[in-house]
């Protein structure tokens, strides 16, 4: 089982969408976290497992950035199925990521 626990992994405090906004970003959680351990669980036959617990909140702009950003640069809406998020200090955040990824307008594949 393959798990990000964002709080102790990344940041309790995570940012905006982009690096250049500041630190923790939904970009930066994305590209250094996000991807390489997801790229992993699916070459392992694995869930990911993310836990949003013990953070400070969440950012919209760092969700989408984050999630909705490796559905554009995976160009696959399905991430979400290879995935088990766990968030009880905020349980509609879950309803939001999924919101955000659904929302996604590809082109080219799908």
């Amino acid at each position: 089982m393959l798990k990000i626990k964002v709080s102790s992994d990344f940041s309790k405090t995570p940012g905006g969408r982009l690096k250049i906004e500041g630190p923790y970003s939904g970009e930066e959680f994305r590209s250094e976290l996000l991807k390489p351990k997801y790229i992993q669980a699916i070459k392992n036959n694995q869930k990911l497992i993310i836990d949003l617990d013990d953070c400070y909140g969440f950012p919209t702009s760092f969700i989408e950035e984050a999630f909705g950003g490796l559905v554009r640069e995976l160009k696959d809406k399905n991430i979400l199925k290879n995935m088990d998020i766990i968030c009880q200090d905020e349980p509609g955040l879950i309803e939001d990521i999924k919101k955000y990824v659904n929302n996604i307008k590809l082109k080219g594949k799908m």
